[in-house]
């Protein structure tokens, strides 16, 4: 549960005490800074995590309910953190460094005079697959980017055969239609 220093640092916290926030940033800054640095091994990347959590922790401090420490609730807005960076990071190292295969998918669509500038083409990708059903996103990214089969796909999603090559079509299409509509 939640000590009294927690109850009495969230509420000069909300009252916006500058030397709260210090002590805040002192107290709690150093065990997220190892935490995340130990999660993510790039220093660059883990300083600014640890930015975000202490500042997400400071937005949302009015919501603080206290059925755990500041250090539970911070640890728990780390592992989030940590999690949506390595996501991130997968989908545009996947995006841009399988390009060969998506851009079999959108290459039928292209004339050869309008050929899309690379660096276009691949921001247009993440766009059209941000803006897909997470079903759709997943079933492409299995078949095109980590190169699944699509008997691998059904066992992965645990659907069978004729499910997986029917996702996989309907994928490719709303891909398709996502990428004619920009």
């Amino acid at each position: 549960m939640i000590s009294m220093d927690d109850i009495t640092l969230v509420s000069q916290l909300l009252k916006k005490d500058r030397r709260s926030a210090e002590a805040f940033y002192k107290m709690y800054s150093p065990k997220i800074k190892r935490y995340v640095h130990a999660k993510v091994g790039i220093y660059e990347d883990a300083e600014d995590l640890v930015q975000d959590i202490l500042f997400a922790f400071l937005e949302g401090a009015r919501d603080f309910r206290g059925n755990s420490s500041i250090q539970t609730y911070l640890y728990s807005i780390a592992h989030h953190k940590v999690v949506d960076y390595y996501r991130k990071k997968k989908i545009k190292q996947l995006v841009f460094s399988q390009m060969p295969q998506l851009e079999s998918l959108i290459s039928p669509l292209l004339d050869p005079q309008a050929q899309l500038d690379a660096t276009l083409v691949h921001e247009k990708i993440q766009h059209v697959l941000g803006t897909l059903l997470p079903v759709h996103r997943t079933v492409l990214l299995l078949k095109y980017l980590d190169d699944t089969s699509v008997s691998d796909i059904a066992k992965h999603l645990s659907i069978t055969l004729k499910s997986a090559e029917s996702r996989l079509f309907r994928a490719r299409r709303a891909f398709v239609q996502s990428f004619l509509s920009l």
